[in-house]
């Protein structure tokens, strides 16, 4: 049993989900696609994660079409997927729906108005596996300008204020999340120092937003990463 994690660039990983994988023993590779790796193939893998990074799902480098085409095999063939920020993009592009500009860039853990970006699960999606544990409005952390639009064979399972499409379904176990659960304070440290979406943000203010949720925010990511484990037949 292996898992398969695609980082579209090198500081952005698996973070918490690392943790969860090694301490349950789960065999898992990962393939840098900006260190020049290339994507392996999904059907030698019983789950594959795709993270995030700068590059948008409309691209028509290469390098995204080819993503785009495994992410596309891992639906038909029902390999359980679970994309992050342009990993979920990534999802909805290859299950036939659209990435678009969003109205509001969603960045950091506060909205245009301060308050705290939250997720909230959609009326009767309660009891969907994927979010077994996961409290309703819950804390996320944003670094996206873009936001996608679901085709039909798609499910809304959780929506948020400004980009309302925040956790998704398609097919049998491809889920998709648009903000990142996975993240821990070395992360952190390390995107504010290099992102130049963040850079232009209040650091301090940034890393204390994150000291206040991170005990919850750590929970909600264990059991988000858990539960689609579980769902991979991985525990």
């Amino acid at each position: 049993m292996k898992v398969l994690v695609i980082k579209n660039i090198s500081r952005e990983g698996p973070g918490i989900l690392r943790d969860i994988l090694e301490n349950r023993k789960i065999e898992y590779d990962i393939a840098d696609l900006e260190a020049g790796d290339t994507f392996p193939d999904p059907l030698n893998y019983d789950a594959v994660l795709v993270f995030g990074g700068p590059d948008s799902a409309n691209d028509k480098t290469e390098k995204m079409e080819d993503e785009i085409g495994k992410v596309r095999t891992i639906i038909e063939n029902d390999i359980p997927y679970m994309g992050i920020c342009l990993g979920m993009q990534v999802l909805v592009k290859a299950a036939g729906g659209r990435v678009l500009k969003s109205d509001v860039k969603e960045i950091g853990f506060r909205e245009p108005d301060g308050k705290y970006f939250e997720i909230d699960i959609c009326e009767g999606k309660e009891s969907e596996a994927f979010l077994t544990g996961l409290k309703n409005h819950f804390n996320i952390f944003h670094l996206h300008g873009e936001t996608v639009e679901l085709s039909d064979n798609m499910e809304l399972l959780a929506s948020g204020k400004f980009c309302r499409n925040q956790i998704v379904k398609a097919g049998r176990n491809a889920y998709g999340i648009q903000g990142h659960l996975e993240l821990t304070s070395e992360m952190l440290d390390l995107w504010l120092e290099k992102d130049p979406e963040l850079r232009s943000h209040d650091s301090e203010r940034i890393k204390k937003d994150f000291q206040l949720v991170e005990e919850s925010y750590r929970k909600n990511a264990e059991n988000l990463f858990n539960n689609f484990l579980h769902i991979a037949g991985l525990i």
